[in-house]
């Protein structure tokens, strides 16, 4: 991979430098990983920073017998990083969702190119902030009808993952449980609510290709509020 692509498809290096980016690939280590199966497992020792090539995964936490998903991650973005950061135990596990194509950092290696490269450093907080101000809004939406959680649940998926087509843009066709999970509600209202804006035209459903493609994305941004 060129350093021109890493630093494309990866928001986080986009302000490295080009000695970064460079030192960055040749101590990476590729990853492949097939749907359903453990990329990481909560209360293991954080040593490494991953990268999504492609593909995508949920993280999840243990809450009694009971597995939830509090994240869906795709293309271009990053996990790992906390544990690697305090030196303590990962709080949770990353599943893969489809075949999934990573990269890892040792956490030695990647601690001393924050070090090394100030912007990174500065871009790897600010994307931590980011993250943090999603959790909040998720927080103030709480109360919010279903629909509306559900939205900007796609929304946010869209906006972070989608990949561009004539028809709309296309996310994976994320498990409803994982999906309701995420968005905090009920399966059945997830389900209700996801064939609902299917039937209308602003989402299409493709089961056998695993895709949502979001058709009407002005319409889903009224719904989520973000407009």
């Amino acid at each position: 991979m060129q350093t021109e692509v890493f630093s494309e498809l990866f928001p986080l290096m986009s302000t490295a430098s080009p000695q970064t980016l460079e030192w960055l690939l040749d101590v990476v280590i590729e990853h492949e990983y097939p749907a359903g199966r453990a990329v990481l497992m909560e209360d293991s020792w954080g040593n490494a920073v991953y990268f999504v090539v492609s593909g995508w995964v949920k993280v999840r936490r243990t809450v009694g017998e009971d597995s939830v998903a509090v994240a869906v991650l795709g293309r271009g973005d990053f996990f790992g990083e906390m544990a690697i950061l305090d030196e303590s135990p990962r709080s949770t596990d990353v599943i893969a969702l489809s075949t999934v194509k990573l990269l890892s950092i040792a956490r030695e290696r990647f601690i001393q190119i924050l070090f090394k490269d100030p912007q990174l450093h500065h871009r790897m907080l600010q994307m931590m902030v980011r993250r943090l101000r999603y959790v909040n809004v998720r927080l103030q939406m709480r109360s919010s009808p279903p629909a509306v959680k559900l939205a900007h649940t796609l929304v946010s998926l869209g906006e972070s993952y989608g990949q561009e087509s004539q028809k709309g843009k296309e996310i994976f066709h994320i498990p409803f449980k994982d999906l309701a999970d995420v968005t905090e509600i009920g399966v059945e209202e997830t389900a209700k609510i996801m064939e609902k804006l299917h039937s209308k035209g602003w989402i299409k459903i493709d089961s056998a290709a695993n895709m949502v493609t979001l058709v009407n994305f002005k319409q889903l941004m009224n719904l989520a509020g973000k407009i």
